[in-house]
C-alpha cells in the first residue's frame, strides 16, 4: 500500500510539474487517502500486537 502511494505522489509531482492541475490533484488525494489508510493500518497492527503479546523470539 506504501508503494501505491508512492507511485501517485511521483504522478501527482509530475503532472504539477507540467502544469496538469487537474491530474495533479486527483493523484495528490488519492496518495493522501492511501496514506492515511497505510498509517491507521500500522497503529491498528501495532496495538493489536501488544495486546496480544507479540515479542521478539531470540534464536
Amino acid at each position: 500500500m506504501l508503494t501505491w502511494t508512492l507511485i501517485f505522489l511521483v504522478i501527482s509531482l509530475i503532472a504539477g510539474a507540467l502544469g496538469f492541475s487537474g491530474i495533479s490533484g486527483g493523484a495528490r488525494t488519492i496518495a493522501r487517502l492511501l496514506f492515511m489508510i497505510f498509517l491507521i493500518a500500522l497503529v491498528v497492527s501495532v496495538i493489536l500486537g501488544f495486546v496480544h503479546g507479540f515479542h521478539w523470539h531470540a534464536w
